[in-house]
């Protein structure tokens, strides 16, 4: 089956290869370097090189029939409850609770969401991570989007690469930043420290937009909106300028005021463009019991008056 994928303007002059690294991040780059040389990415009639250079604006054929055997040992069915919000034939979206690492990894070689999502839909098998568009961190809670078939995969994959797919959360950071702002500063892998990631000049490009919706005595509630996704974006972006989440023991020290056992930051809002119907829609999960019944212990602001 051939799906369309179109070649935004930011992407002229970038190798095929690279570009398709950065629209389809759900595959990896030797996958998707094997899939082109199958002659599975076309140009109207002409077969695509992983060397071609690009112009941006173009409507690329990707043949998924193309795409070459995965490599990544098994991932076996295990019986999880999910927190299914939807379901149709193309696409699930997940209430993923806190302290439920979502793909198998070091140390997690069973019970992850992955497993779960094997169990309750057997066919994923035939995706790359079962149909998993994206991810959030283990102690973070909240939605994330499943593509339930090869075709929903691509566009969905597509779409959050283009940043067509809304991400909202909410966050809990120490101190009192400023009502609102962007963060824009790019993040790759600690130079040293090679589980955790950095705000590093040589990184890639990656933005963060927050508001401030309320504030308490050395801590200040944020909306946050992302228009990138990269790992452990918004703890970095947050440490970054100086207002790390609370109980964030990885990218700022737990505050003395935390009783959470989490970082507290849960993804309350998803909203996309249904990948085959193409009607726009949207969920949004409420607060977790945990951080719910944490914020309510929380003492007022009282600003400073002049006497």
């Amino acid at each position: 089956m051939a799906e369309e994928l179109a070649i935004p303007s930011h992407l002229d002059g970038q190798r095929l290869d690279w570009a398709l690294a950065q629209l389809l991040p759900h595959y990896s780059r030797t996958q998707l370097r094997q899939w082109i040389e199958a002659g599975g990415v076309r140009l109207g009639d002409k077969v695509m090189r992983p060397s071609t250079r690009l112009r941006g604006g173009e409507q690329l054929l990707l043949d998924a029939g193309c795409r070459p055997q995965r490599t990544a040992g098994p991932v076996t069915a295990e019986a999880l409850p999910l927190g299914v919000v939807h379901e149709d034939p193309w696409l699930a979206v997940i209430d993923k609770p806190a302290g439920l690492v979502v793909h198998p990894g070091a140390g997690n070689g069973h019970g992850t969401l992955q497993h779960g999502l094997l169990h309750r839909w057997p066919h994923l098998v035939k995706l790359p991570r079962a149909g998993l568009i994206h991810r959030l961190d283990k102690d973070t809670s909240g939605l994330l989007v499943v593509a339930l078939d090869e075709a929903a995969a691509l566009r969905l994959t597509a779409a959050l690469a283009q940043r067509h797919i809304t991400r909202r959360y909410v966050a809990w950071v120490a101190g009192m930043p400023p009502g609102s702002g962007t963060i824009d500063a790019p993040i790759a892998r600690h130079p040293v420290s090679r589980t955790r990631m950095a705000v590093i000049p040589r990184g890639r490009p990656a933005r963060t937009h927050y508001r401030a919706a309320a504030r308490y005595r050395h801590v200040t509630r944020l909306d946050i909106q992302l228009e990138t996704g990269r790992t452990h974006q918004i703890r970095v972006h947050l440490a970054h300028i100086g207002h790390p989440i609370m109980g964030d023991p990885v990218y700022g020290s737990r505050h003395s005021s935390c009783t959470l056992p989490r970082q507290a930051l849960h993804a309350c809002t998803l909203g996309l463009q249904h990948p085959v119907t193409g009607e726009d829609m949207l969920w949004h999960s409420p607060l977790p019991e945990d951080l719910a019944s944490w914020e309510a212990t929380l003492a007022p602001h009282v600003p400073h008056t002049a006497c």
